[in-house]
């Protein structure tokens, strides 16, 4: 039987409604716009087929599309940022894997990206896998805004919590300790059948939305990096971040 071949699409969600920063994707930083920032860094990498913009707001498109971007248009209602991913693949009918780039991150590694992408293409019974990095700060673990997981002995994902996790009765030689990071990679039939799925109890009771994945008993392989590159949730954060975009040194693009 000849395989179909792989197209591995990266989406980034741009919605403008964000509540505790409104039109966060156009706010400049270092001359650009936080989304050109984005898909800069996307189109560095090595493994996309595709990468398109998903917004809900004219005003993105449009700025998208003056820097050269492809954009589809979705719902401005979508419940949960997968299903916004899920209607802007329907646009993308050859893709089979899905990157799911967070439009909020302008510091995001591009090899991570390639990462993601390298375990769903090399693994045709993977259906989902996401990133997390050690934590080397103890102060966070108890932080719930920030996420943690922990891993079984193959690389996969048994919980995520904004809680501790794990709770340390004791501390065994050699326990890691790993904040989630939110970028996700999906096959397209598991992400098809994930939105069909209604919200799970786990999940509601920590509004995080990959737990309906496990509580459906999917695997996610998680990738840990060094890459601790944090995403622009308030205005507050932009002077850090904008600082941290003009130390970097420049780099060419491919596509």
């Amino acid at each position: 039987m000849i395989s179909s071949p792989t197209h591995i699409a990266g989406i980034l969600p741009a919605r403008w409604g964000s509540t505790r920063f409104p039109g966060k994707p156009l706010h400049r930083l270092a001359g650009k716009t936080l989304i050109q920032h984005v898909w800069e860094r996307c189109m560095e990498c090595r493994m996309l087929d595709s990468i398109v913009i998903a917004t809900d707001d004219e005003r993105i498109r449009d700025e998208a599309l003056s820097f050269g971007a492809k954009v589809t248009m979705t719902a401005a209602d979508h419940p949960t940022g997968t299903d916004r991913i899920a209607e802007a693949v329907l646009a993308i009918p050859e893709a089979t894997h899905i990157i799911n780039i967070q439009g909020d991150e302008p510091l995001i590694d591009p090899t991570l990206i390639d990462e993601l992408a390298s375990a769903l293409a090399n693994d045709a019974a993977l259906p989902m896998v996401t990133a997390a990095n050690p934590i080397d700060d103890d102060s966070v673990l108890h932080d719930p805004n920030v996420v943690k997981v922990v891993l079984d002995l193959n690389g996969h994902a048994l919980y995520f919590s904004r809680s501790p996790l794990p709770f340390q009765r004791n501390k065994p030689t050699g326990l890691k300790l790993y904040r989630h990071k939110g970028i996700y990679g999906y096959r397209r039939d598991f992400l098809e059948t994930f939105i069909t799925w209604p919200p799970s109890l786990l999940e509601q009771a920590e509004s995080l939305e990959q737990l309906r994945a496990l509580e459906n008993g999917a695997r996610i392989k998680v990738i840990v990096t060094l890459d601790d590159s944090i995403g622009l949730d308030t205005p507050e954060q932009a002077a850090l971040i904008e600082a941290q975009l003009l130390s970097r040194p420049s780099h060419n693009t491919k596509h």
